[in-house]
Parts: C-alpha cells; sequence; structure tokens
C-alpha cells in the first residue's frame, strides 16, 4: 500500500464554490466535505488486502454484506455489494478469520470510513483446503488417481520398506502388527522427517533412495495423525508425482482414518492408520499355518486312497489274466464285435428313416406358421403410424408457430424498449441500478447512467431544475 505524500486538499473551498461564506471565512455544507474527503481517498489510496476477524455481521434484504473485521487493537467498517458476495464460496460468519480485498471509501450521509469489499476468502485452514481441493482437482484430471494405474500388492513381500519417523508412534505400531502377524517379513526402516517446510523434499529423496537400492517389494509411507498443517508436506504436489512415477508399488497411511492427503490419493493403495497397512501388507502366519496343516492332512488322505485303489485294481488284474486266456478273450470279443457291426447297422437304417420322417413333418410345419403375412400387416400398420405421426406433429408444430408470434407481438407492445427507440432514454443511478423518475432525486455533481436506444451514456448531474422554473 502505497502512501500518497501530496498536500492534502479539499477541492473547491474557496469563496465561489463555498454555499455560505463571509469576507475572510469560506464556509462548506458537511454533504460537500464529505465528498470531498471520500474522492480524496478513494484517488489518493490503492486497494488493500486486510486480514480480520468478521463482527457485526449483517444481511439485510438488499443482498448486501455489512461488517466489521478487527484484531485485537482496532476495527473497520466494511461493506460488501451483492453483485460481489454472491462470488463468495463460502458462508460468513460471525468470529470467522478472513482475507479480504477492497478499497478504502467513506460513506456521506454518515461521514463514516469504511472499506469498500471487493472479494473474501478464509485464512489459515480454510486457504489450505482450497490449496488441497485445487491440487487434487489438477492431479485427478491429469489420471493421476486413475485405478487402472495402480499396481497390485505383493502376496508375500520378502522385505518391506517403511518411510517413516524413526521417533514416531506410526513406526511403532506398523512393527508391532508385523510382529504379530508375520514375523517371519523383515522390515527396513527408510527416516524422514514426517512434518516440517523440509518434509516433503526428505520423503521425495528418501523415495528416490529406496528405488535405487532396490531393498524392497512394497513401500509404506506412514505418520500419526495431526491438524492439516501437520500433515501438508503429504500434500505436495512433487511428492504426489514421485509416488505416481515411483515403480515400486506404493501405501499410504498418513494420519487416521479421517485424515485424507494427496499422497493417499496418487499411492497403490490407501490404508486408514498405520496399522491397518501393516494387517494390509503382511498375511496372518496363523491362518497360513492352519492352510498348510489342512492341505497336508487332505494330500496325505489323497495319498493313501489312491494307494489302496492301486492295489486292489492290481489284484484284479492279476486273478482276471490267470482265469482267462488271452486267445479266448480275444475270440469272444471278435464274435462280439462282429454282432455290434449288425445291429449298429440297423439302428443306423432305422434312424436315418426316422429322421427323414421328422424332416418332412417340420417342413410342413414350417410352412403353415410361415411369419411373412405378420410381417407384411405390421409393414402396412407400421406406414399408417407414420403418415399419422407426421401429421400430428405438422399440425403441433403451427399451432406453436401461432402461439409464437401472439406472445412475440404482445411483448413487443409492452417491452419498454420499445420506447426507447423512439428517442427516450431511461436514467438509472449507477451504484444501484435504480430508475430516476424525478429530477429532484439528483444533485448536482451526482453520477448518472442514461440508457439509449443504442449504448448507454454516462456522466454526472451539472445543474437540476424542476418543471416549474425551466429554461
Amino acid at each position: 500500500m502505497t502512501r500518497c505524500r501530496a498536500p492534502v486538499r479539499l477541492c473547491g473551498m474557496n469563496a465561489s464554490t463555498s454555499t455560505t461564506s463571509t469576507a475572510d471565512r469560506p464556509v462548506i455544507t458537511v454533504s460537500r466535505l464529505n465528498r470531498e474527503v471520500r474522492e480524496l481517498l478513494e484517488q489518493g489510496l490503492p486497494p488493500v488486502w486486510v486480514e480480520g476477524e468478521l463482527s457485526n455481521l449483517a444481511r439485510p434484504a438488499s443482498g448486501h454484506l455489512y461488517f466489521s473485521l478487527k484484531d485485537d487493537r482496532a476495527q473497520i467498517r466494511c461493506a460488501m455489494f451483492r453483485s460481489r458476495n454472491q462470488l463468495v464460496r463460502f458462508r460468513p460468519e460471525n468470529g470467522q478469520q478472513v482475507v479480504v480485498r477492497g478499497r478504502i471509501g467513506l460513506y456521506e450521509p454518515r461521514g463514516d470510513y469504511q472499506l469498500i469489499v471487493e472479494s473474501m476468502e478464509e485464512a489459515g485452514d480454510g486457504a489450505l483446503r482450497r490449496q488441497f481441493e485445487a491440487l487434487r482437482q489438477k492431479l485427478e484430471a491429469e489420471g493421476l488417481f486413475a485405478a487402472d494405474r495402480k499396481r497390485a500388492l505383493p502376496t508375500l513381500p520378502r522385505r518391506i520398506g517403511v518411510i517413516t519417523s524413526p521417533s514416531g508412534a506410526a513406526v511403532r505400531d506398523v512393527l508391532q502388527v508385523l510382529q504379530r502377524r508375520f514375523p517371519a517379513i523383515p522390515v527396513l526402516i527408510y527416516p524422514v522427517p514426517v512434518q516440517g517446510k523440509e518434509a516433503a523434499q526428505a520423503i521425495r529423496a528418501m523415495l528416490a533412495h529406496a528405488v535405487e537400492r532396490a531393498e524392497v517389494d512394497v513401500l509404506l509411507l506412514t505418520r500419526g495423525g495431526g491438524s492439516l498443517e501437520d500433515l501438508w508436506s503429504f500434500n505436495d504436489e512433487a511428492l504426489a508425482r514421485a509416488i505416481a512415477d515411483c515403480p515400486l508399488p506404493v501405501v499410504s497411511a498418513v494420519g487416521h482414518e479421517v485424515d485424507v492427503t494427496i499422497a493417499d490419493l496418487v499411492a497403490d493403495r490407501r490404508a486408514p492408520t498405520p496399522s491397518a497397512a501393516a494387517e494390509l501388507l503382511s498375511p496372518d502366519s496363523a491362518a497360513w499355518m492352519r492352510q498348510f496343516e489342512t492341505a497336508a492332512e487332505r494330500l496325505q488322505f489323497v495319498q493313501e486312497r489312491r494307494q489302496q485303489q492301486e492295489a486292489q485294481r492290481l489284484d484284479h488284474l492279476l486273478k482276471r489274466l490267470q482265469q482267462q486266456h488271452p486267445g479266448r478273450r480275444l475270440r469272444e470279443h471278435g464274435q462280439r464285435l462282429k454282432e455290434l457291426g449288425v445291429r449298429l447297422d440297423q439302428a443306423w437304417r432305422t434312424g436315418q428313416r426316422l429322421r427323414f420322417t421328422a424332416l418332412e413333418q417340420a417342413r410342413s410345419r414350417l410352412g403353415s406358421a410361415s411369419p411373412g403375412r405378420d410381417i407384411i400387416r405390421g409393414r402396412e400398420r407400421t406406414d399408417d403410424l407414420k403418415r399419422r405421426l407426421n401429421a400430428a406433429q405438422h399440425h403441433l408444430l403451427e399451432r406453436s408457430r401461432e402461439r409464437l408470434g401472439a406472445v412475440t407481438r404482445t411483448l413487443e407492445t409492452v417491452s419498454p424498449l420499445a420506447t426507447v427507440s423512439r428517442g427516450y432514454a431511461i436514467v438509472q443511478r449507477p451504484d444501484d441500478g435504480a430508475v430516476i423518475r424525478n429530477a429532484k432525486d439528483l444533485n448536482p455533481g451526482d453520477p448518472f447512467t442514461a440508457r439509449l436506444a443504442q449504448g448507454r451514456i454516462h456522466g454526472r448531474v451539472e445543474r437540476v431544475h424542476d418543471e416549474e422554473n425551466w429554461t
């Protein structure tokens, strides 16, 4: 904000412009003084950004907002017109910390110094949430959250890498769960700070370090809960892209279940807590042992049963071989083969006759049940319905055109633009758009806007005449 170094001077403070005066004392009216001060403030000071707490918030029927911004030592009255406050993305409330942008002004009727607010946004946590949402939408549009780009986790990792603070509660929870569920899986800790300005850069570097060493099958990125500011390192765009480009599967477990970070969204899997992430990465060793024992029992049972069956079959074959000579069996099989050939020939001939008869019957039924006549009748009915539909559409279109023409003629009759096109103008106040119907509603120096048939005119009033003394 720049300071106005020119000497302060009230424009027009001389005997010729004063409302009342004496020989040695120029005097102006209060309204003229407030107007001159307002012009000095608006012209001498640029727009400013101000942070403070909302208080005395009022929402009149006009839709404007009137409130005060305060800190621990001062406050300022503010006004935000409806056209501007409709752009605010949250509902302002008393006690809320906000940042506003506006210009310094003065409300002439009361002589109140005030800030005319043009934009408003939440301060602190609200600003961080807007940054989070903007980055989330950007990365989602790029496809970094898409399910088809996420890698599958190993069923039984040979080694798990944990990127976290070595002194935090999260790493203790992870190690306890892994020790309980599958103690045979080794764990490698990659120590990093998980909070502060340097945390995101340190995590990115450690991520690249773990990929370069190629010591683990999967990486777990985790820390305990905290505020939005505490977790902000995990909302870093560069870190999100590093996770997306990581060739190793990455599981993210940042904060509590209700905490969601950009790292959670871009990771291959997200766990609600560090303990849940450890359960996700490790199989249950007790369940695996039960499955192994069950499989071993089934394998032993199947093997013993198969041995018994093969032993019985071998005994049976030995007895048959001893009781029946192979030559006799061959003769019997030859005779049986001849008989089966004759029966097969007879069955084939009988089957052919039956199939021919069934085919002739099917042809006869197909001819009597032909859909040709139904198709012809359906086509005729379809053509008739098309003709009726076209006629109804044409009739409805003609009626709509007649109604539209009548409404158009009525609208043109009552439109104020028709009056303006004959040489008249609509005079309005520029600040609220109110239409001026009486010259007494304006004072010399007041701005006005005149709407013509083509365009608008902006100006200020030089003189005001009523109808009785018009010259």
